[in-house]
């Protein structure tokens, strides 16, 4: 999250009529970065990633489990840490920025939507070496270790997607406030749950203004043994008359077997992982955003952790069409529900969705890739032509900008200023897309940049590293070897859909490219197949056929497919189950993800202790691909299925959550003492990280680290 503008923001009322004026000025904004960076070439490659925390207090001597709403506390205790802060700022919302040292090694703080979270980065970028790669996993745990050390004796940061009794009957928070505030006017969740920021509430509100209603999550409840059938949400009160919007749920708003959840809280409340990369130029950014943006739902499946909402198990595994129902403004015209009359589209989704277009100038993305309905704005579409920019990345942002703006601050709307770019951001910030294009600053300072954000986020800081060291390979891979995933953006938002299915790593298959290679192989990929790993050699792609039906391009595949090739899932324990060949008896075989990123380390220089350090990265995946290893989805749903207060009604209870949590916070403590999981009281921890990390971890956290940031 950028740092938090400061001024008078506009309810939604005034915001609306000042919308047409900062799509304006976003669009100048926008044109003057164009004009800069354009022609940036040279731009080093780095990345970074962000973690998020759920903070909860916690005692084995207390029978509940809450969320703390001492963000902003924590945030000034680590603010005020002379020897955190020594090197230049690690909390800018709260510090002076100017003049932060460039060799900062102290992680960074920030606050997030909900006041019970915190969002921490890396002190300085990652570069490209691969031995920089095995100091992610350290610096995470230092991250978490720093957290925790200016936090209360029972408060924790904890990677769980969403608190599981978030929105529940009774005391959920540390301090408690009553529900029904003036800004969410939710029946489940307080307005004090948000981020004080003005920022938040208004955006919150004026979501709800915009729609003309209380935003509707509802997610399908999972149906067990004793769970009464059909399933009404018992947490729902239809006798609410505070405020006009609690009519919502007397007019349908709660169906039948669904949990039901009114605010932006239980979607901006949950955690994730995301990693940003930096281009060396405008073309490769492009590159990578089209060529990561098929892999999007993979990832989101492979990494499902979010079974439970407000006390109740769903029937969906991941977290992202929730968030989405949490922030989509769409009015009744917009959805389709009435005729246009006063709006200007009916819009498809929701700010909150997959992505809608390809942007790369590649040779190979074809016409029929593109969605024929996709939804712009041709005055905008027109002015970016003007302007220089080329149609598909002017159709890229025209379709952004038929959003409205939603926090709109009045100090901003003196004067245009092209020294800045708040009015652009103000767009392409809340359109929350699984991948997102971002251009440099208004100061040029940095490059172009690519930001991948479906995963959910893991338990532990090994699995976080883990996944986040594997996109990095992909990228290498996809660049080095001239890869082509391309498939019709229509069929991404299939497999986005597909994601969400209870199990849907093992259980579903997915749209997915037959032959990533080139026609014309690169000399790297030409000359090396994945070999000497553990996984079977792939068979030799045949070349593609660009000018053929595009249907003949992709076929349905498991994620275990995808990740460990054809040959490996035909052989893999599930294979049976989980593998599916070509409808039309094609030998062909897919080479799996994980081969493609051997075979690019076969073919550069890594020093063998880095390349077995990156293995057992590569190695979670691969059985978490296979079903060899559990998903957090999966791992969450058996704790709460074999624990004793659970009645197989659906219901997480106070007792269950509790207990869980109390697992999570007793795997973290032990992966911080680089002890291993291997004798941890904990159901099931092998089925979640095996053999990985089971005995005194290598990627420990070191002692010089926590003494120089930390008093333990």
């Amino acid at each position: 999250m950028g740092l938090l503008a400061l001024g008078t923001a506009l309810d939604w009322p005034d915001a609306k009529k000042q919308a047409q004026l900062v799509r304006a000025w976003g669009i100048k904004q926008l044109l003057e970065i164009w004009g800069k960076a354009k022609g940036k070439e040279r731009d080093i490659m780095l990345w970074g990633d962000e973690v998020e925390y759920l903070v909860v207090t916690y005692s084995k001597d207390d029978p509940k489990v809450l969320l703390s709403l001492r963000q902003a506390d924590i945030l000034a205790a680590l603010a005020g840490d002379k020897s955190l802060s020594a090197e230049g700022a690690n909390v800018p919302e709260l510090q002076d920025v100017t003049g932060a040292g460039t060799n900062k090694q102290s992680p960074v703080f920030h606050p997030e939507f909900g006041r019970f979270m915190l969002e921490a980065t890396p002190g300085k970028p990652w570069g490209i070496d691969f031995k920089e790669l095995l100091d992610v996993e350290p610096d995470m745990k230092l991250r978490r270790c720093i957290a925790k050390d200016h936090m209360l004796p029972n408060e924790y940061p904890i990677t769980l997607t969403t608190f599981p009794r978030i929105g529940s009957p009774g005391v959920f928070t540390d301090p408690y406030y009553p529900v029904s505030g003036p800004r969410l006017r939710s029946q489940f969740v307080p307005d004090e749950i948000a981020n004080p920021h003005i920022r938040f509430p208004t955006l919150a509100a004026n979501i709800r203004s915009r729609r003309g209603r209380k935003v509707q999550v509802n997610v399908p409840v999972f149906r067990d043994e004793n769970t009464p059938w059909p399933w009404k949400d018992p947490t729902v009160n239809y006798d609410m008359h505070q405020w006009p919007e609690d009519d919502d749920v007397r007019n349908g708003a709660a169906p039948d077997n669904f949990i039901h959840m009114d605010a932006m809280a239980f979607g901006m409340g949950s955690c994730c992982l995301q990693i940003t990369f930096q281009a060396k130029n405008i073309t490769e950014g492009r590159r990578m955003y089209d060529q990561l943006s098929p892999l999007g739902p993979i990832l989101l499946a492979l990494t499902a952790a979010t079974p439970i909402y407000k006390g109740f198990l769903a029937d969906t595994d991941v977290r992202w069409n929730q968030i989405s129902k949490a922030v989509d403004d769409r009015t009744p015209e917009e959805l389709g529900e009435k005729p246009l009359e006063d709006d200007r589209w009916r819009i498809p989704k929701s700010r909150y969705a997959s992505n809608s277009t390809y942007i790369s100038t590649d040779p190979r993305l074809r016409p029929e890739y593109l969605d024929p309905d996709l939804v712009i704005d041709e005055d905008i579409k027109q002015q970016l032509l003007d302007g220089g920019m080329d149609d598909r990345l002017a159709t890229h942002f025209a379709h952004l900008f038929i959003r409205d703006p939603i926090v709109i601050f009045d100090e901003d709307l003196q004067e245009l200023d092209l020294s800045k770019t708040d009015h652009f951001e103000n767009i392409q910030s809340t359109n929350w897309q699984h991948m997102r294009f971002k251009p440099p600053p208004a100061d040029n300072s940095i490059g172009w940049r690519v930001e991948f954000r479906p995963m959910e986020i893991q338990v532990t800081d090994f699995e976080n590293a883990a996944f986040a060291v594997f996109i990095v390979l992909i990228t290498r891979v996809i660049l080095s070897y001239d890869l082509n995933f391309y498939i019709p953006i229509v069929k991404v938002d299939e497999n986005m859909e597909t994601a969400h299915a209870r199990d849907a790593v093992l259980d579903k298959t997915f749209h997915f490219r037959r032959n990533p290679f080139p026609v014309r192989p690169s000399r790297a990929a030409a000359s090396r197949t994945p070999s000497g790993s553990s996984t079977p050699n792939p068979a030799s792609s045949r070349p593609p056929t660009p000018s053929g039906p595009v249907e003949d391009e992709y076929r349905k595949m498991s994620i275990n497919e995808i990740i460990n090739g054809t040959a490996y899932a035909r052989h893999s324990a599930n294979a049976d189950a989980h593998y599916e060949s070509d409808a039309d008896g094609d030998a062909e075989e897919f080479p799996g993800l994980i081969p493609l990123v051997e075979s690019y380390l076969d073919s550069v220089n890594v020093d063998v202790v880095t390349r077995c350090e990156l293995a057992t990265y590569l190695d979670l995946i691969r059985k978490r691909a296979s079903g060899e290893l559990w998903t957090a989805a999966k791992w969450i749903r058996h704790f709460v299925a074999q624990h004793p207060g659970y009645k197989r009604d659906s219901e997480v209870s106070e007792e269950v959550t509790k207990d869980l949590v109390g697992a999570i916070i007793a795997i973290g403590e032990r992966e911080q003492k680089g002890a291993g999981f291997k004798h941890l009281d904990v159901p099931e921890i092998g089925k979640l990280l095996g053999s990985c990390r089971s005995g005194s971890s290598r990627a420990r956290l070191r002692p010089e680290d926590v003494d120089m940031y930390v008093n333990v």
